[in-house]
């Protein structure tokens, strides 16, 4: 007596899903998986770089608009406002 192939096509223990509809499946997982590890690096690399750096990134970006309106009153011939003195309350 032969015994037939678990594997067979009409083996009821087999996944029923279509072939297309198993790769979907393994697609959504992994793109799961990567969506996760991603978020860890994220967590785990960069934002406590930028706690740590933001300080001074918000400085370097403070002065590059510092200069852009410099340059945009140079060229409409206005004489720029004075900066408030250190520690006054601004407006």
């Amino acid at each position: 007596m032969a015994t037939e192939d678990p594997a067979t096509p009409n083996d009821p223990s087999r996944d029923s899903r279509r072939p297309w509809e198993q790769r979907l499946h393994e697609a959504g997982n992994r793109i799961e998986d990567d969506l996760h590890r991603f978020i860890k690096y994220i967590n785990d690399e960069i934002v406590p770089d930028v706690r740590r750096n933001g300080s001074d990134a918000l400085r370097s970006a403070a002065a590059e608009l510092n200069r852009l309106a410099r340059r945009m009153d140079d060229r409409a011939g206005r004489t720029p406002p004075a900066p408030p003195p250190p520690g006054e309350p601004k407006p």
